[in-house]
């Protein structure tokens, strides 16, 4: 059986190299440094989940979400916001932009993101 599909979006190669080492193992991870790039691969190869960090140069994570959502093929994609904006009413604002969950970085405790990334998996 396969191994679901996760595209990270992360301008910081550090970041990407730590969610590969602890998602690899049981995702295949496709990795997209900004936003243009990441949605162009997302059109043409549909991952199972999306991982997009917010504080992107160019193009930020929501105007990325907000294509993801207008997009026919996207819209219901589950896509996981991955910040470092970690304020009060951070979480609400993110999901009520249209986020399917919000984990924080940095990521302390690698099982809330495998228990997000499962739930999203298995439709929610």
């Amino acid at each position: 059986m396969s191994k679901p599909t996760l595209a990270v979006v992360e301008d910081n190669a550090d970041n990407r190299l730590l969610l590969t080492a602890m998602l690899g193992d049981r995702y295949q991870i496709v990795e997209y440094d900004n936003g243009p790039d990441a949605l162009d691969g997302l059109a043409r190869r549909l991952p199972d989940l999306v991982l997009l960090d917010i504080s992107l140069p160019g193009m930020d994570g929501n105007e990325i979400l907000a294509e993801i959502r207008r997009d026919g093929r996207m819209r219901h994609l589950p896509v996981i916001a991955l910040t470092a904006h970690a304020m009060a009413g951070d979480r609400e604002r993110f999901l009520d932009a249209g986020f399917n969950d919000y984990i924080t970085k940095p990521i302390v405790d690698e099982s809330l993101l495998v228990k997000a990334i499962e739930r999203w998996l298995s439709g929610g």
